[in-house]
């Protein structure tokens, strides 16, 4: 757990990081002074002044600041009631509203560069990916409430290959969930293949409110066939191994995982399994306690490893940067889907829940070997970088998106603003920020509270 929030708040300590980083160098380069760079927040455990600007490392190890000068200006100014902030060389609010545009935008700007060079870095040096075959099981087919999915209405039928989603191949099952999540309520051509023929099929898959991803009620086939089986478990006392084919259990025929899971649901007595391995027939009996809470078979299935082509440095960038603008995109629409009655409670995540998701995932993939851990971190880090540069950028006070648009109305305006405007501007922001700091933390906090 300790290993997960460290990894956790590393992720987003690295992507605030960046941010403060790119208002700091624009900063530097439109003329404004930055009085403090700082590492971490709260109070400065190490700090070195290098010509104006003082250099800090902070107890608390979350992203970091960068304090401009100037920023004391505009307080004085409103606490006085002045008309106009006060004019220092140096200072931000006496640089010309361009240049606090420039300043405002670096900083989602260096997030988006940053996601876009992780995710080429990525592709470059290449991954493996592990999923299943592109053919699919309809979950009506075990779910007994006898809800119509919108594969069934489609006219899926299991054991169905999906070969396409609206023209772009799908090799495999992730690149199956991957299309239907993100295009809830939308209308989706599937090229199937059925019995050696091929069908066109149109599906929409539903809104999933708990989570704002689309839902189509499938689960990818796999087939039962052993990958690994575990140590001293009950299914390697029962002499079964890597490589075993499992076709029959209690006389019922298995035809993938879902079969055996429907199977183990009744809580069976004793497990009589037909396997076959190297073109044999084999059987294995194994007793089975429900009752205690830790009993397992041992098994896992094989799955599909694909690894992602090759390509040159051009052809990464090129990824990452397609890569890094589909999922701003993607940031787009979900938030359109806020108001589109999903669970705000579960399907919002503030800074904690986003520290245990980061964590979480690096500290699975790390379990699953170096390698796997590091991309696993950098996924996800370039995934909250694309998002705080598409949150940020959003026309709220108090965001770099609001700041913009402050700045930009002083241009039409053709005259400086006056303190009291920007303080009321940035109130309604501070307000507003502070209703979604308590949305999100309250969700956090339940959803922290039921894991």
């Amino acid at each position: 757990m300790i290993f997960t929030i460290i990894l956790g708040l590393l992720a987003l300590s690295v992507v605030v990081f960046i941010h403060e980083l790119g208002h700091f160098a624009a900063a530097r380069l439109s003329g404004i002074e930055v009085e403090a760079f700082s590492l971490g927040w709260g109070k400065a455990i190490l700090k070195k002044r290098i010509g104006k600007t003082e250099y800090r490392i902070s107890i608390l190890p979350l992203g970091g600041y960068c304090k401009m000068k100037g920023e004391h200006a505009l307080v004085e100014a409103i606490e006085s009631k002045e008309k106009s902030i006060p004019i220092e060389e140096g200072a931000f609010y006496s640089a010309t509203p361009l240049k606090r545009i420039a300043v405002a935008l670096a900083g989602p700007l260096a997030n988006f560069v940053f996601a876009g060079l992780v995710l080429a870095t990525i592709y470059l040096i290449g991954y493996d990916e592990t999923t299943f075959e592109n053919r699919v099981i309809l979950a009506s087919d075990y779910d007994t409430s006898g809800k119509k999915w919108p594969a069934d209405i489609a006219g899926l039928e299991s054991g169905d290959k999906i070969l396409s989603i609206n023209g772009k191949i799908t090799e495999n099952y992730n690149q199956i969930a991957d299309a239907l999540a993100i295009a809830a309520r939308e209308n989706l051509t599937l090229l199937i293949e059925r019995n050696q023929s091929h069908l066109e099929l149109h599906l929409t898959p539903e809104l999933d409110k708990d989570t704002g991803a689309g839902k189509a009620g499938i689960y990818p086939w796999i087939s039962p066939i052993l990958g690994a089986v575990e140590n001293e478990s009950k299914a390697d006392i029962a002499g079964m191994k890597a490589g075993d084919i499992i076709s029959d259990i209690n006389g019922i025929e298995i035809q993938n995982s879902i079969d055996i899971s429907r199977l183990m649901s009744t809580e069976p007595e004793h497990l009589n399994i037909t396997y076959l391995r190297n073109g044999s027939s084999h059987t294995s009996d194994i007793v089975t306690d429900f009752s205690d809470v830790n009993f397992k078979l041992g098994i896992t299935y094989e799955y599909q490893t694909y690894h992602t082509p090759e390509m040159n440095p051009f052809q990464a960038i090129g990824k990452g940067y397609s890569e890094a603008v589909d999922t701003a995109l993607l940031s787009a629409k979900s938030l359109k889907l806020l108001f589109s009655g999903i669970n705000l409670n579960k399907a919002v995540s503030g800074p904690i829940r986003i520290t245990y998701f980061a964590g979480e995932i690096a500290s699975s993939g790390f379990r699953q070997g170096i390698g796997k851990g590091f991309l696993s971190f950098f996924q996800f880090v370039s995934f909250i970088s694309i998002a705080l540069f598409f949150m940020n950028l959003l026309p709220i006070p108090a965001l770099d998106g609001g700041q913009i648009v402050l700045f930009i109305f002083e241009i039409f305006k053709k005259s400086p603003l006056s303190p009291g405007f920007i303080y009321r501007y940035q109130m309604i922001g501070t307000f507003l920020i502070l209703l979604l700091v308590i949305l999100t933390t309250t969700s956090d906090i339940l959803f922290l509270a039921g894991k």
